[in-house]
């Protein structure tokens, strides 16, 4: 009997122990989370409110944009020949892609003239015009100069100081010398700004400010845009953690290659004390990878081109390992994502570096999740199998009820049950495989087509959105804190009363 008691006693100790143990680490930390993105920050994009690009000079020429020049005088587009390659023609009526141009800004009013092929015009010999260079220095260096009474009237000066005239339809020279603008002179062009196309990311703002200007008005926008407070508003309101969109230049802080600016490594230093003081945790999240990972203006793409792949993996290794080993110490950290919404990559090419990375990541940390990004061009499973070879691994996608046309012409309870069932459904059959990655709802917006929706139409909107997504199994995470977009603002959201979280 006096045993029986005895074992009773230990049986009853290690349950109270057991439970006692899971007890705390459930209050440290509990599955799934509510966070929000930290958007419009530490990778800057156009959404931010306040915007900063107005204060740029010739803000609609940033790197990047596309731009197409009709001669006035033959009424015809300007054009590199093939594509690339080859010399420059004026004998095009209609512009398409090779009659479109994408600017690298080198200041203002200069310009490299990069082309379909991504090679660059240069003056070539005879002062004829070719685009067969594969980077730009002085001689694929052109001036924009604009009229001031018709901005979108221009001419532009070459490198050997003149400017290009059309000869004929196949002959472009760098040889004008006249200063006229009127239709009938042979070196005045309309120039058609497809700003539909344009970007506004990072390297859009600091190149655009350039070296002089940057750095102040970039770490103004770090030290206001969220603050300290920001955090204890989140916390107080229901959130747990935040996801930090960060850009590869971090890991050359403070002295980042231009045209990026240093400063914002203090930063994420100071969101991981922030987030402590409130109780919060911190996914740190590689947004912008050198080479860009879909070619939009949140990867800090230069030119809108997609250019990460197998030569860029090892660098984008090394940016994991840097913030792996900065902050695998913070008790808050929660996971590190290693790359947001590829396209276009070579799918072998992605899981070779999730591998490496998340390798990298392990020789600082075994709790910390790995977060691999779902491709948005590839089936929302194309990762499963890959990412369940892994220890605390999670997959991210990201659902908006946006940017496709298959929310083009749904009312409002169509979107809902959009979202009840087939969202639902996609969820389902990703959480459903025993020992499983977990997924993660990464982004997901208030935002929709609807255009004349009313505020209780949101409040169930959003509603059905947190009921669904809160069945992920690491979480979700809304897009964005703050946001020129009222409905893309969970802050403006939560104090207008349109979302309880």
């Amino acid at each position: 009997m006096g045993n029986q008691l005895l074992y009773g006693r230990f049986v009853l100790a290690f349950y109270i122990s057991c439970h006692y143990v899971a007890v705390v680490q459930s209050e440290d930390f509990t599955l799934p989370i509510k966070a929000v993105n930290l958007g419009n920050w530490l990778v800057t994009e156009g959404s931010m409110k306040p915007s900063l690009f107005h204060g740029i000079v010739n803000k609609d020429l940033l790197d990047g944009t596309q731009v197409q020049f009709m001669s006035t005088k033959l009424q015809k587009y300007l054009c590199a020949e093939n594509g690339g390659g080859s010399i420059l023609v004026l004998n095009r009526t209609r512009a398409r892609g090779w009659e479109t141009f994408r600017l690298w800004r080198v200041n203002e009013s200069a310009f490299n003239l990069r082309v379909s092929n991504k090679q660059f015009v240069k003056q070539g010999k005879g002062k004829k015009l070719v685009a067969d260079s594969n980077s730009p220095t002085h001689m694929e260096t052109f001036q924009i100069v604009r009229n001031h009474g018709d901005p979108n009237r221009v001419r532009i000066r070459a490198p050997n100081g003149l400017f290009l005239q059309a000869i004929s339809e196949t002959l472009v020279m760098a040889d004008h010398e006249g200063s006229a603008w009127d239709e009938n002179d042979p070196s005045v062009f309309n120039m058609t700004v497809l700003a539909d196309r344009s970007l506004n990311g990072e390297y859009q703002i600091t190149n655009g400010y350039g070296p002089d200007r940057a750095p102040q008005i970039m770490q103004d926008h770090w030290d206001t845009y969220i603050t300290e407070d920001d955090f204890r508003f989140m916390s107080e309101n229901g959130l747990n953690a935040v996801r930090v969109p960060v850009g590869w230049w971090i890991v050359h802080d403070p002295t980042p290659p231009k045209p990026f600016v240093g400063g914002s490594l203090q930063i994420l230093d100071n969101v991981f004390t922030w987030a402590q003081n409130y109780g919060m945790k911190v996914i740190v999240d590689l947004h912008a990878v050198q080479g860009s990972q879909n070619g939009r203006s949140h990867s800090a793409s230069r030119d809108g081109y997609q250019e990460w792949g197998d030569s860029y993996i090892p660098d984008t290794v090394a940016t994991i390992d840097f913030l792996a080993e900065r902050y695998a110490n913070r008790s808050n950290l929660v996971a590190i994502e290693l790359m947001n919404e590829p396209v276009g990559v070579n799918l072998q090419s992605l899981k070779n570096y999730y591998q490496a990375a998340y390798e990298a990541i392990r020789k600082h940390t075994s709790s910390a999740y790995v977060i691999m990004s779902n491709p948005l061009d590839r089936d929302s499973k194309v990762l499963l199998s890959f990412a369940g070879a892994f220890n605390r691994v999670v997959i991210d996608v990201h659902y908006y009820s946006l940017f496709s046309d298959t929310f083009n012409n749904m009312n409002v309870q169509q979107n809902i049950d959009y979202i009840r069932k087939q969202r639902a459904s996609d969820l389902s059959s990703l959480i459903s495989s025993k020992g499983g990655p977990l997924i993660f709802v990464g982004e997901w917006s208030g935002a929709w087509k609807i255009e004349s929706a009313s505020k209780l139409d949101y409040q169930v909107f959003e509603k059905a959105q947190i009921e669904v997504y809160s069945h992920a199994t690491f979480g979700w995470a809304y897009w964005s804190y703050k946001c020129d977009s009222n409905y893309w603002s969970l802050k403006w959201m939560i104090e207008n009363n349109y979302v309880k979280l």
